[in-house]
């Protein structure tokens, strides 16, 4: 008797995940409490190999608290720019300390961008965008290459930008097709200081200093009562993003671009 025909084995080189995924997967979490979203995407594997991309910036406590009530080990992947204020640098392990959380991923620029391309360190006086796309960016992208999914801690209310942002969405910087997941985009800043106060945790020093967005030290200032809370990023710059969420932010910039002042 012949032997049956050897089953073809067929990689999938298409997106992870498509619109319509995105389009079921907010329908379905329309009306479910954050935890149990949270709760089912990590339990059920319904976003593959997950993580959470946090800046350990003014409420980022807040979603690795959720987090970690469901599972300490997610992977944190933390973009360590090398121009961030100390007190960041602090936050971020008394943070992951204080949770418990067990595998923060420090990401670097590479090295030898960093040198053809800002040797002085201040390419963010000039260029802020390219210093974003090889501190911040590039190695995002390369680290998200290892995941199906991420998730960030933005929030409708912080800027005018992020009004009406959803809790899935497809990740739009490269065609892999990953999940961007939002955990936090329908609170309001009342809801994230109620959640640190009901949970006593800590707050980023520089909060009480005035800094309700915080990024790298030479693109952050101070913002004034009343002001959108991102306000003091990149003041004075047509700048609202550091490009990890800006659809085609890798291709924003052609491959070395250096602005000619």
């Amino acid at each position: 008797m012949a032997e049956p025909a050897r089953r073809i084995d067929v990689l999938s080189t298409g997106p992870r995940f498509t619109a319509a995924d995105v389009e079921a997967l907010n329908a379905r979490f329309a009306d479910v409490p954050t935890i149990a979203m949270l709760r089912a995407v990590l339990r059920e594997g319904l976003a593959g190999d997950v993580a959470a991309v946090s800046s350990f910036g003014a409420e980022s406590a807040v979603l690795l608290h959720l987090i970690a009530t469901i599972d300490r080990s997610v992977p944190v992947l933390f973009l360590d720019t090398g121009k961030h204020f100390p007190e960041t640098l602090d936050y971020r392990d008394t943070v992951m300390k204080r949770l418990g959380m067990t595998n923060l991923v420090n990401l670097t620029p590479n090295a030898e961008a960093l040198t053809a391309r800002d040797g002085t360190g201040l390419r963010w006086s000039y260029d802020p965008d390219g210093c974003c796309e090889i501190r911040k960016v590039q190695p995002l992208a390369a680290a998200l290459t290892h995941f199906d999914a991420s998730f960030t801690g933005r929030k409708g209310f912080q800027s005018a930008t992020r009004a009406g942002l959803q809790t899935f969405e497809l990740d739009q910087t490269d065609a892999q097709g990953r999940l961007k997941i939002n955990p936090l985009a329908t609170w309001s800043s009342g809801q994230v200081k109620a959640y640190f106060d009901a949970t006593g945790l800590p707050a980023h020093p520089l909060v009480a200093q005035g800094y309700p967005s915080i990024g790298c030290s030479p693109c952050t200032t101070r913002v004034a009562p009343g002001e959108d809370p991102r306000s003091g990023r990149w003041k004075g710059w047509d700048k609202t993003e550091c490009g990890i969420h800006v659809d085609g932010a890798a291709e924003v910039l052609p491959p070395g671009y250096d602005p000619a002042f």
